[in-house]
């Protein structure tokens, strides 16, 4: 056995995400489960309110997962067949997919190469008359600029869906995401800043909307007294659990430990990486950072974007090489026009060049709480390390 296949046995892999539950939280899913009441009760509740007191008493309803909460998001705004809705190209494909399920139209802006968000600049273009919705991502938890997002809205009379799934504690300028807008939906998967499991969660400007949801949630049950119900709209089977609720209370507890560890993580990143670039001489590589922005975003993922112009090899490697290391990575988000249901929907590539740029380029290096600061700096020599062995002569 080499030196190197001796010390990768005794190496921890570091995968790219890795949820935290303290004993706290298991010793209370125990408890939920030994009351008897494991589906949606009085944890639910207890849950949707501590939710509406962080973002400053704006009505909240839990979904069983992240996609439902679009989805439902898009149905109390009535948004049907006939219908488009303005989107990113870069994100997870749900995004788009719950705008084709309730029969709209996805429309597809390019990104700025920095945020790598939707490119507001270009979203005036995309409006025709058949546009209602505007629906912005917040990639790895950056926001939008918001005032320009809802001054557009405003000016074009459309609603604003933030798919703030990856948002969850980020902020503009001193304000919650969710703490202000439209309709904001948020994920609370395993993989998410705050975690049920699987779950999420819509914030309302409304009561009205937040009881239509509440509809749509439940087969479009309304009780209507001890006996009797009634059904007028078409709801599905989106409930969130007492399960996964009391996870969700006590993950939030956990919240403002885990944010701030996430942003010292972060700048070390910085730090790390850029260090390792000079010592090995890269500085002209076109490594592409994330913005360093450490007041607004919750910094759900570190991402990087590889100058695979500038080397000879492809994403792939890149990432097989760091998993020989013990070093897990992951791809957010390739461009949704280069999947197959949207080519054959007449969508192409070609259409939004940098989204198709960033997204066969974009690489998430490990991030979570869990993380020790050595972590980091084996994380950065070996990505850089790697780049010098592929990096052009």
């Amino acid at each position: 056995m080499s030196n190197h296949e001796k010390t990768l046995l005794t190496t921890p892999f570091i995968p790219f995400t890795r949820p935290h539950f303290n004993q706290e939280t298991i010793d209370a899913v125990a408890e939920v489960l030994r009351s008897g009441w494991v589906t949606s009760g009085p944890k639910l509740a207890e849950f949707e309110t501590a939710l509406s007191d962080y973002f400053g008493g704006r009505p909240v309803r839990c979904f069983a997962n992240g996609t439902a909460t679009m989805k439902i998001a898009l149905q109390v705004a009535g948004i049907g067949p006939g219908d488009e809705v303005i989107t990113t190209p870069i994100s997870w494909v749900a995004t788009s997919n719950v705008i084709l399920s309730v029969g709209a139209t996805p429309v597809f802006v390019d990104i700025d190469p920095v945020t790598r968000n939707i490119d507001l600049n270009k979203v005036a273009q995309a409006i025709t008359p058949q546009t209602r919705a505007l629906m912005p991502v917040y990639l790895s938890g950056l926001p939008v600029d918001m005032d320009q997002l809802y001054g557009l809205a405003k000016t074009h009379q459309l609603r604003v869906i933030e798919d703030a799934a990856q948002a969850f504690g980020s902020q503009w300028h001193g304000q919650k995401i969710g703490g202000i807008g439209d309709l904001v939906s948020f994920s609370f998967q395993a993989n998410k800043n705050l975690s049920t499991i699987e779950g999420g969660c819509l914030v309302f400007n409304s009561v009205e909307e937040a009881k239509l949801a509440e509809k749509f949630r439940l087969q479009g049950l309304t009780r209507q007294g001890i006996d009797a119900m009634d059904v007028d709209v078409l709801g599905g089977k989106d409930n969130l659990t007492d399960v996964n609720a009391v996870i969700g209370l006590h993950q939030l507890l956990e919240l403002p430990k885990f944010q701030a560890r996430r942003g010292a993580l972060a700048r070390q990143y910085f730090d790390a990486i850029r260090s390792e670039l000079k010592a090995a001489s890269l500085e002209s590589l076109s490594l592409e950072l994330p913005v360093e922005n450490f007041s607004d975003t919750n910094w759900h993922m570190f991402q990087v974007v590889l100058p695979l112009e500038q080397l000879q090899v492809d994403r792939a490697q890149v990432m097989t090489d760091l998993k020989d290391l013990g070093i897990g990575t992951g791809v957010h988000y390739p461009a949704i026009t280069g999947f197959t249901l949207y080519k054959n929907l007449g969508y192409q590539l070609s259409d939004t060049p940098i989204a198709q740029r960033i997204g066969r380029s974009i690489l998430t290096l490990p991030l979570f709480p869990g993380m020790a600061d050595e972590d980091i700096g084996r994380i950065a020599a070996a990505l850089v390390g790697i780049l010098k062995k592929y990096a052009n002569k």
